[in-house]
């Protein structure tokens, strides 16, 4: 296995890349440090199943490919491995969709969106769930935990203004979780008329909101643990209670790996998925050691015990929520139709490995 942390820009190829660049639906943009993965490297279109390039972005939610890696795993795949690390979710969705790379890790919604437009790919594993946590400042979260809703009005009485509340671009995993929650869960009307909302990537939300800048972000793991850890901050709701089960990073393949091929990866996919069970430790330190800068071993220890770290393989898990999901990306214009389960998933892999 090789790993490569550079490519070229990507020339347009399959669907176009570029149409899908706005919607920066994957969960995170990457770590704090972490470099860039385009620009200079070269790549071929890898469509010889004597090699597998399996691409993904260094966020927490995407920890089974660290395990894999760490651990060996992609040795079992016949397949020659070679790893693409992205520094962000568009760009790796843009290799994607331009079929330069074969496998890759990251947000159901741009999933949604490439098959929407006619991609030849599925999701063949979930990787996780439940993976958002809002954290506010202290003012906000007591005024939540006293008044519920109607504490957002409350807000803007008090200060004149809306919340200002940091979350990725529109059609993004956490900004359809956190329009479900504004709009449907706590029935306040549309989401805009009720919150301000400030473009931001999750790497960024601790020291925005440390600054002063936002008054909430709807964040993933490790940075909710991070923001958690200091004084004047508190937790106001868990994505598990708001749409339980809910989906966010799952394994995207290209129709063209071959079925045994990609009964190798979601094996191994299945055994890092129960490895990141049974050695919690070890897990962590592979994150931290795949990841990088920003997150060390005790951060991704601490943060494999909150309960947005919800990591499975299993997809049929996703299958209800995902369906739910889909109805939020169509309305925010990301989609031209509502994505089905069935257009979206290919469950007879994982069925054929859990079987065997």
């Amino acid at each position: 296995m090789s790993e490569r942390t550079r490519r070229q820009l990507l020339a347009a190829g399959g669907i176009a890349a570029g149409s899908v660049v706005g919607l920066a639906g994957c969960v995170g943009q990457g770590n704090p440090g972490s470099s860039d993965a385009e620009g200079t490297n070269t790549t071929a279109t890898t469509s010889n199943m004597g090699q597998l390039t399996v691409a993904y972005v260094p966020i927490y939610p995407n920890m089974q490919h660290y395990i894999m890696q760490e651990e060996g795993y992609y040795e079992s795949i016949s397949s020659a491995v070679t790893v693409e690390r992205f520094s962000n979710g568009p760009s790796v969705v843009k290799a994607f969709a331009s079929d330069e790379v074969d496998i890759a890790l990251f947000g159901i919604t741009p999933a949604m969106v490439l098959v929407d437009k006619g991609k030849a790919a599925n999701v063949l594993a979930a990787n996780s769930r439940n993976g958002f946590r809002v954290m506010a400042t202290s003012a906000f979260a007591d005024l939540y935990t006293n008044q519920q809703g109607d504490a957002f009005s409350a807000f803007e009485n008090q200060h004149g203004r809306k919340m200002k509340f940091g979350v990725p671009p529109d059609g993004s995993v956490p900004d359809v979780v956190l329009r479900y929650w504004i709009e449907q869960d706590l029935d306040l009307g549309e989401m805009e008329s009720v919150i301000d909302k400030v473009k931001l990537s999750p790497a960024k939300a601790p020291q925005t909101i440390q600054a002063g800048e936002i008054d909430a972000t709807m964040i993933q793991e490790p940075f909710a643990t991070v923001i958690a850890s200091e004084q004047g901050f508190g937790e106001v709701a868990w994505s598990g209670e708001i749409l339980p089960g809910h989906p966010v990073t799952v394994t995207f393949v290209q129709n063209s790996v071959p079925g045994s091929v990609a009964e190798q990866f979601v094996e191994q996919h299945s055994k890092a998925t129960q490895f990141l069970r049974e050695n919690p430790k070890k897990a962590a330190e592979d994150a931290a050691a795949v990841i990088g800068s920003g997150v060390s071993t005790e951060l991704a220890r601490e943060a494999i015990d909150s309960q947005a770290s919800d990591f499975l393989s299993d997809p049929h898990e996703l299958r209800d929520q995902a369906a739910t999901m889909a109805e939020f990306v169509k309305e925010v214009g990301n989609t031209d139709s509502v994505v089905s389960p069935d257009q979206l998933f290919d469950f007879e892999v994982y069925d054929t490995v859990s079987n065997q």
